[in-house]
């Protein structure tokens, strides 16, 4: 079984930037894709950055394209999303999720991101 940890979260203003990352348990060469999801109160899950863990092509949804980066350093096994410009609407439960080349899909605990006005 896959575990992924979430860490890097926390508040901060309108505006200001937080780095969040997600270690997996094992080579992430072997999950064919790994992502952010976030969940606001009230609100449905929703995908915001995937990343193919071999090629590193990446994807974003449209409202973090520009200011959100989700990156990949294969010897730490990690994966990082970098939010800049964050606004209110960030503010939300950040899901870690890896999906296995087996099909097999894991998902982190969750770590929470608020950001004030």
């Amino acid at each position: 079984q896959v575990q992924l940890v979430e860490s890097g979260g926390g508040s901060v203003q309108t505006g200001g930037s937080l780095r969040v990352s997600c270690a997996a348990s094992e080579n992430i060469f072997s999950l064919g894709a790994m992502g952010w999801w976030r969940q606001a109160p009230g609100k449905q899950r929703e995908l915001v950055a995937s990343i193919i863990t071999s090629s590193g092509t990446t994807n974003y949804a449209d409202s973090v394209r520009d200011r959100f980066t989700i990156s990949r350093d294969n010897a730490k096994n990690t994966v990082y999303l970098q939010m800049n410009s964050l606004k209110p609407e960030d503010t939300a439960v950040y899901y870690c999720k890896a999906v296995r080349k087996d099909g097999r899909v894991y998902w982190g605990q969750g770590i929470e991101v608020t950001v004030s006005s």
